[in-house]
This record gives structure tokens, sequence and C-alpha cells, in this order.
């Protein structure tokens, strides 16, 4: 069996994708420290867990990490408040999260050609990024399955070192991981977010819903039945 890579991660944000991305981190034997810019804060939510291996700390602390894994809103002001930090992110891999919404969770504050991810490479750019659980609400941490079915992630970076370090990190984690590209990708992930809310919403499963890829092995023309019928037919 493949070792299973170990590095200190530090979640900086302790709302309620920071705080689940630290519990299910912490308890596949990641070392974790939880970032608060109230360290009481993040200290009560620690002492609750109780992991062993999950502890407190402030932005800072979290920060001088290995990995980095803000857990904010681009919309309050993310950036500039990373932005004292940027240090601490020079040649390491920052997970980014972010989905760039509006107050009101119906559109995103960015335009269709860039993505939260992009923004976040372009202001730091040093640093290592990688796009993942952009496309997990909230809920479905407590129970990533549906039924048999497990619930994808999907990643993105155009660091292909910092990508397989990552799936090496959540390789215990109870989610399926699906390679989905180069960064600039994140675009496409954010908005299937966007759209998996307004569905959520319209048909009564917000926020316990997410998206699974499927497939099988295809060899192309081995299964097309109907190609005796359209061989040779241009008439379109």
């Amino acid at each position: 069996m493949r070792e299973i890579i170990m590095s200190k991660i530090g979640i900086l944000g302790t709302g309620r994708m920071g705080v689940r991305l630290a519990k299910m981190l912490a308890e596949v034997g990641q070392q974790v420290i939880l970032g608060s810019r109230n360290i009481d804060r993040a200290t009560k939510i620690v002492q609750g867990l109780g992991i062993p291996n999950l502890t407190a700390g402030n932005y800072e602390d979290a920060a001088n990490a290995d990995v980095i894994l803000p857990a904010m809103f681009l919309r309050d002001g993310m950036l500039d408040i990373l932005e004292p930090l940027r240090h601490y992110f020079d040649k390491k891999i920052y997970v980014d999260i972010s989905n760039p919404f509006n107050d009101t969770y119906t559109d995103f504050i960015l335009p269709w050609d860039t993505s939260g991810a992009e923004q976040i490479q372009h202001r730091f750019p040093k640093t290592r990024v990688v796009g993942a659980f952009k496309n997990v609400w909230w809920e479905v941490f407590d129970a990533p399955t549906f039924g048999d079915i497990v619930s994808d992630v999907f990643v993105v970076s155009d660091d292909a070192e910092a990508k397989s370090q990552f799936f090496q990190l959540v390789e215990k984690t109870p989610f399926r991981y699906i390679d989905a590209g180069k960064l600039a990708n994140a675009r496409t992930v954010e908005r299937m977010t966007l759209l998996s809310g307004e569905l959520g919403q319209r048909y009564g499963y917000f926020p316990r819903m997410n998206y699974k890829f499927l497939g099988e092995t295809w060899t192309p023309g081995k299964h097309d039945k109907l190609a005796p019928f359209i061989a040779g037919n241009t008439a379109g």
C-alpha cells in the first residue's frame, strides 16, 4: 500500500467550510491548524471536536503550515485579508475552495472570463494554487455518500506536482477526487456550483447535493449500433 503523504495543513477561517475541512483532514491523520482572527473561537471549536492532531491558532499560525487552505469569501475581501501573509505562501500549496458568490448566492462577483482560483494565482504568483472542494456544499461533508454513491471533488491546477501532492494528502478522505485539468477550468467548476445551488433550491435538495462524474471505458465505433444506418449518409 502506498505511503500517504503527511503535511501540516493550515486552515484560515472557522466558518462552516473551514471547520468541516479541518475535522475531515484531521480525522484521516493529517496535522491541522485551525486558524481564526479570534484564537479563542478556534480554541473552543478545537476543544469541542476533540481530535488530537487538530490544534488552534491565529491566521499567522495557519499560514506558517506546509499547506495553506483559506476558507473565506472573495466578496468579504479575502485577498486583502491574506495580503499581509503573502510571505508565508511562497512555493507552498494553496488549496483554493473559494467560489465568487455575491451576498445572496444568486450570481458571481467575477466575470465569465476568470475564476476565483485564477484571481488568487494572479495575486500570489509564487503560490502553487490547487482548486478543490469548490463543487461541494458544506452539508455534504457531514455525509459524503448518497446511498452507496460517493461524492466527487473536481480538482484543478496548472502545477502537476502540486495536484499530485494534493491527491495524496486527501487520499483517505471519504470523497472521490477527479483531475479536472488546468486552473482555468475553475471557471466551469465554480459555475457548476452556482448551478447546483439554484437547482438544489428549486428541487428542495439544498444544500444536500453534489455532482458525480459517470462513464465507462469507450472504444470509438465499437458500440455504435446505428453506424450501419448512418454510414454514407451525408444528408445531415
